[in-house]
């Protein structure tokens, strides 16, 4: 019998197999990933940036892993040579109705306890010289990493550690008894005495399978990016972020330099209608029909139709999406920029149409369920780890131990 199997090969589970490893030194402890490699889905799909925690209400899971899951996710680059940067970034008002919403930001983030400081139009133009913007908010804390990178080096860690990593190994269902979980894969089954879901975009199917009726779903959104051509990435030195929609759950489409070179634009945020779905062809009839027939997710919609359909022009209209690049840098032209790869946010909704704001966690008595992570869920990966490896009960700790 197996002691711990985690389900998902994504940042969250390398990260929750990393925190029960140390929690756990003699449990013997499986990863299972359904994909040909690690991180192929959100996590090696993201744009690399090392969050600060600046956007999340104070006291939130969110606000309180962002922020020290910064320097623990640091510390782990420095300690396992995986190449970063804390390069910081600027959050920008570009018009006078914005002044009052990066005020309150820039409040919640001192109530985060953030080294922030509130700059002007000339100090944003010694950080970011191409930046049109009144007021601003710089992040000293903000970085840029690889995730990929990330991952690999807990991949090795793990295994020295012992740890059992298969790769093309899909669960296809969870028995959940008193004494052990039963999870059945395409390869094999297993037994083990605790399960922990890390499943991402399929959290909320696995979540279903140990038993658990969690009031949620989840939504894919796809975000589209655009990339600055060589020649015009000095118009970008780190990260540019506008002010975000206090109305619209996204961040709006921002500038990124990435650690391994170029500069990305975006992005936006459109309903997918595949879980893995990377291009607007991509659909799962399966997928589709589950968010069709959610009461859910039509309650959202009629709350968020007006910035859903920017959102979606934006998708089909290169030129509505540099007109939003524009209100941040003015010379960037259609001309700058050329199609990159999309990446798809998991995101879970409620029954009454609310978003789950939060990194939600469900429990059984015998499973562990990563219901809700998307960003900051890269950043925040080591103390969502820990927070998971805290809720295996204590009782079980002298058995591992004594193997």
């Amino acid at each position: 019998m197996t002691d711990i199997v985690i389900i998902g090969g994504g940042i969250v589970g390398l990260s929750t197999a990393y925190s029960l490893s140390k929690r756990f030194p003699h449990a013997r402890l499986i990863v299972l990933e359904k994909e040909d490699s690690w991180s192929k889905h959100q996590t090696g799909n993201n744009s690399g940036v090392i969050h600060s925690g600046i956007y999340y209400k104070p006291g939130s899971l969110k606000a309180k892993f962002a922020k020290e899951g910064n320097t623990e996710l640091i510390d782990f680059c420095q300690k396992h040579n995986v190449n970063y940067e804390q390069c910081g970034k600027i959050i920008v008002a570009t018009k006078q109705d914005e002044l009052p919403h990066i005020k309150n930001l820039y409040q919640r983030g001192i109530a985060n306890e953030l080294e922030l400081s509130m700059i002007g139009p000339d100090q944003i133009k010694e950080e970011e010289p191409y930046v049109q913007g009144i007021q601003a908010v710089k992040v000293p804390s903000a970085g840029i990493v690889d995730y990929k990178q990330v991952c690999l080096a807990l991949v090795s860690t793990l295994e020295k550690h012992g740890v059992e990593l298969l790769l093309n190994t899909e669960v296809k269902s969870i028995v959940e008894k008193s004494e052990h979980v039963d999870i059945i894969t395409n390869q094999r089954e297993f037994t083990a005495r605790y399960v922990v879901n890390c499943g991402g975009l399929h959290s909320d199917r696995l979540a279903k399978m140990t038993g658990l009726t969690p009031d949620l779903k989840i939504i894919p959104f796809r975000g589209e990016y655009f990339e600055l051509k060589p020649e015009k990435q000095y118009l970008v030195k780190n990260l540019i972020y506008p002010v975000p929609n206090p109305e619209f759950p996204f961040l709006g489409v921002h500038f990124t330099r990435m650690i391994n070179g170029g500069v990305e634009a975006g992005p936006n945020a459109v309903l997918g209608l595949k879980r893995e779905g990377y291009s607007k062809r991509d659909i799962n009839f399966k997928d589709a029909a589950e968010i069709m027939l959610y009461s859910g997710f039509w309650k959202m919609a009629r709350k968020y139709w007006k910035e859903g359909t920017v959102e979606i022009w934006r998708s089909f209209s290169k030129k509505a999406f540099v007109k939003s690049l524009q209100e941040l840098v003015p010379d960037i032209q259609e001309s700058d920029i050329i199609p990159s790869p999309s990446g798809v946010r998991a995101q879970a909704l409620r029954s009454n149409g609310s978003l789950v704001d939060d990194f939600f966690i469900e429990q059984s008595k015998r499973s562990i369920n990563v219901c809700n992570a998307p960003s900051p869920a890269a950043t925040a990966c080591f103390p969502i780890g820990r927070e998971i490896a805290r809720r295996v009960p204590e009782i079980e700790y002298n058995l591992f131990a004594a193997k």
